[in-house]
């Protein structure tokens, strides 16, 4: 079989032992498309002659893109099998240019990486720091033609009503085109973020059985525009946490939540406001015993602590300026840079705990939940609660089992045990049919099997 010619966004190497010229590669063809695709385990001309591909090659590419790539990338690197061959395949992208390799820039010209020069270097730098290079205002995968045109209608009319913008709807084109969303009839990344579907714009969403992320009771995963996302994580957050109900003497009764909605929409809100779209990684929302964490991979910005936003009015540091203008308009964002307060007021209002963490790869807003019990008729949203002490269900078990094992290589049958909570011969069970069905693929033998997904 033959993969074609290499191009400017394609690049083969024979096998691992061209790692060095793999990583030149990979950095000439971020610095001239910011994305690419790499197949070792195939010849320059497009022939595949594969490789053994094991956990230890897969770690060794890994770990030299982390090493020896700068600025950081993350990479989707998978085993693939291409004429009954293995093949290691990476596939890599970001906006963050310009990326060196081993200390070194370099661009790619038709299939050559070529070394940068000082002032092609400077040009590139220069570039990168313009408002135009920033990854909301690239030109997107995404048509007019995509666009979830009830959900723009939705956010023009609230952004009239609010007064604050003077725009009505008459068509998609035309209102698009008037908010700075498009690039003739292409949406701009902003656009497509904020009223298309797209695998980039995900969320996870998660229930553990108890403070620490190992089993799951329910776990969900969800893409599309972001405002129809924060919907789909609220409510999951709502029908998933305690009321209490509070009667004032009048006929009505007051349900309140034990972590106020206005922060956790908030939260929400700036999770996505703030998100790095460059990363391809995925928004979270985890419930545990004790909290919930809802995860933005968008670090804080540099310089400044989340206390800063709260105590004084600091000037708003936005990392996607289009997306926060449009809900300010729409009212989804009351204003600028005061999201972290408005979580903290509402928290303290309520005086339940909050937190906000910092992390390498982005940034979290924590709620600790109360100790006391659910009402014994908590509100129902899209469904039914799911209680803390309730199984994986058994479609939830093999995803959980698919998802560790795209994250990590492969699982052994203690680690899939570990996992799921279950008895050693549930788990087999589970394991077996996984692979009669072709999900799974064994590899190994007695306490060496461990299983990998099925190419």
């Amino acid at each position: 079989m033959n993969l074609g010619i290499e191009t400017e966004t394609l690049e083969f190497k024979k096998s691992t032992g061209e790692l060095k010229e793999a990583m030149h590669s990979i950095c000439a063809i971020l610095n001239k498309h910011q994305h690419g695709e790499l197949y070792f385990g195939v010849k320059p001309d497009g022939t595949v002659v594969g490789q053994i591909v094991t956990e230890e090659s897969l770690r060794d590419v890994s770990q030299k893109i982390g090493n020896f790539i700068e600025p950081k990338i993350y990479p989707e690197i998978n085993k693939v099998i291409i004429d009954g061959k293995e093949c290691i395949h990476v596939k890599f992208e970001g906006n963050h240019i310009p990326y060196f390799s081993y200390g070194v820039a370099r661009i790619r010209v038709a299939d050559e990486d070529l070394q940068m020069s000082p002032e092609e270097i400077t040009e590139l730098l220069l570039k990168s720091g313009r408002e135009g290079n920033r990854w909301e205002n690239l030109v997107s995968n995404k048509s007019v033609n995509d666009v979830d045109e009830e959900l723009l209608k939705k956010c023009t009319r609230k952004a009239h009503e609010a007064g604050r913008i003077a725009i009505s709807y008459t068509d998609k084109e035309t209102v698009l085109n008037q908010l700075e969303l498009t690039d003739g009839n292409n949406l701009l990344n902003a656009g497509k973020a904020l009223f298309s579907d797209d695998l980039i714009q995900d969320i996870q969403m998660a229930i553990f059985a108890t403070n620490e992320r190992l089993t799951f009771n329910d776990i969900q995963r969800h893409h599309g525009p972001v405002l129809k996302l924060v919907d789909v994580a609220e409510a999951y957050i709502k029908s998933n946490i305690h009321w209490r109900v509070e009667f004032t003497g009048s006929l009505q009764r007051t349900e309140i939540p034990e972590i106020p909605m206005d922060a956790i929409r908030e939260a929400l809100l700036n999770s996505f406001c703030h998100k790095d779209y460059s990363l391809g990684q995925s928004n979270e929302v985890a419930i545990y015993k004790d909290r919930i964490e809802i995860y933005n991979p968008g670090t804080f910005p540099e310089g400044f602590e989340p206390q800063d936003f709260i105590d004084r009015p600091e000037r708003p540091i936005r990392r996607n300026p289009k997306i926060a203008r449009i809900l300010y308009y729409s009212k989804d964002i009351e204003s600028f840079g005061t999201g972290l307060k408005r979580i903290a007021d509402a928290c303290d209002t309520a005086r339940v705990k909050y937190e906000f963490k910092k992390l390498k790869s982005g940034f979290v807003v924590c709620f600790y939940r109360s100790e006391e019990k659910a009402d014994k008729n908590p509100i129902k949203a899209d469904k039914n609660p799911i209680k803390a002490d309730k199984k994986p269900i058994k479609a939830d078990r093999k995803e959980i089992i698919v998802k560790y094992v795209l994250e990590n290589g492969f699982i052994t049958n203690r680690e899939a045990r570990e996992l799921l909570g279950l008895a050693d011969s549930t788990t087999k069970r589970v394991l077996k049919e996984m692979v009669d069905e072709g999900i799974l693929i064994v590899e190994g033998e007695r306490k060496a099997r461990k299983y990998l997904v099925s190419q």
